[in-house]
């Protein structure tokens, strides 16, 4: 652990010079306070204080963006800057959840600063050692779906809430004797009255396994198993029982401690929804940026990670979305990659442009409205996805590839006119 260091880099905004700051927020997050304390010597400032590695102040001119902050006695100007600061491992070792109390904790709040976000962090491959990350990740995904050389195409149980077991069973049927690869509860659905968890995964699983007895080929559906610790385990196993594939978890409320809890002891790969995910990323200047919040959930162990589509419903913008699916696919301390998760929005229309821009299929393509709302109905709508893919990995447009992929020439027609 001597000598290795964790890094991170941060957009800030403040009214204070820009070293003032930033030795602001090296102080407060290693061990440092707004006075000198009785033990902190020089020696112990040296091994375990936080380190301003560099600042680079931008061009900017404007009101404070955050309310609260506070100004110099002298009349400060609003400034606004990138700060990378480092710490020494060895003051946290390796805890995740420390981690980011230091990487991501009291620096928000601080009245010196009318903005500050996290924007990506680093740490040692050491960190791996009790971190290994996701157990299944893309290869696994892929195994278990037995798809190949293109995206993992799926949905979304739809209504939201307020279905049976029996008509999401019903509904689950449809979908995979269409041909899709992948389904999954709403991130709202859990173990309401009206949908008992085991009431509707004894329903689905017996749909699904007898769909793969007759085809030889396992529909995989993400069963939303979030909750308190012990039900979570509960609910896996009555899943892996039952001879399910997948389990979601909202990764943001059941938290750093209950997704490492889960890895311990999952034997299927962890679907991980961001419900939330804005109130952490969606400010320009406050919360943290994807490419670090995908590291802190990469390393709990999600094996799948949403990130949205090209041209979706929310208000993220394609750079937006492009950057995090390639974030996901990136090399991050020898872990296994997450399988990006596109949805929000989608349909054959996004297909081509999304391919150029990535340069990978290896992503998990989720439609909604995108293949039930196909106007020759949901199996022409999986097909008409499949095509979209087929023209994209074949480098040829769509309109092209669509005079002979009929599916796909009237997705076209019906939902370019939507746009």
């Amino acid at each position: 652990m001597e000598g290795k260091r964790i890094k991170a880099n941060y957009l800030i905004e403040t009214a204070f010079p820009l070293e003032k700051a930033a030795e602001t927020m090296a102080g407060e997050q290693s061990c440092g306070t707004f006075v000198r304390t009785p033990g902190e010597t020089q020696e112990l400032k040296e091994n375990h204080s936080a380190r301003v590695e560099s600042i680079t102040e931008l061009n900017y001119e404007g009101e404070p963006s955050l309310p609260g902050a506070k100004f110099p006695k002298e009349n400060g100007k609003v400034r606004r800057g990138l700060v990378a600061l480092s710490w020494p491992l060895e003051n946290i070792g390796f805890h995740l959840p420390n981690l980011m109390a230091t990487v991501a904790g009291n620096l928000f709040e601080l009245g010196a600063f009318s903005g500050l976000k996290l924007l990506d962090f680093d740490l040692p491959d050491d960190f791996s050692q009790k971190y290994t990350g996701p157990k299944f990740g893309i290869d696994g995904t892929r195994k278990l779906t037995q798809v190949e050389n293109r995206p993992i195409i799926g949905t979304i149980i739809k209504p939201s809430v307020g279905l049976t077991p029996e008509a999401t069973a019903q509904q689950t049927k449809t979908l995979i004797e269409a041909g899709l690869d992948f389904l999954k509860d709403d991130e709202l659905m859990g173990d309401a009255p009206h949908s008992p968890f085991e009431k509707r995964a004894d329903a689905v699983m017996e749909v699904i396994n007898c769909h793969a007895q007759k085809t030889g080929k396992k529909a995989m559906f993400a069963f939303n198993i979030s909750g308190g610790i012990d039900e979570m385990k509960r609910r896996h196993d009555y899943v892996l029982e039952k001879g399910g594939t997948c389990v979601m978890v909202s990764i943001n409320w059941v938290g750093i401690s209950g997704l490492l809890k889960l890895n311990e002891f999952t034997q299927l790969p962890i679907h991980g929804h961001r419900n939330g995910w804005g109130m952490f990323t969606r400010s320009p200047i406050l919360g943290m940026e994807f490419q670090a919040y995908q590291k802190l959930w990469r390393l709990a162990g999600v094996d799948h990670l949403h990130t949205n589509g090209i041209r979706n419903k929310f208000c993220e913008t394609d750079e937006s979305v492009i950057k995090s699916i390639q974030a996901c696919l990136s090399e991050f301390i020898g872990t296994k990659n997450p399988m990006p998760v596109l949805s929000s929005g989608q349909w054959a229309g996004q297909t081509v442009d999304t391919y150029h821009a990535i340069k990978s299929t290896d992503v998990m393509y989720v439609c909604g409205g995108g293949i039930v709302a196909h106007p020759d109905g949901i199996g022409a709508g999986v097909k008409s996805l499949m095509q979209g893919w087929e023209a994209a990995i074949n480098g040829i447009d769509l309109e092209t590839y669509a005079r002979d992929h009929s599916e796909l020439k009237t997705a076209l027609k019906f939902y370019g006119n939507l746009s």
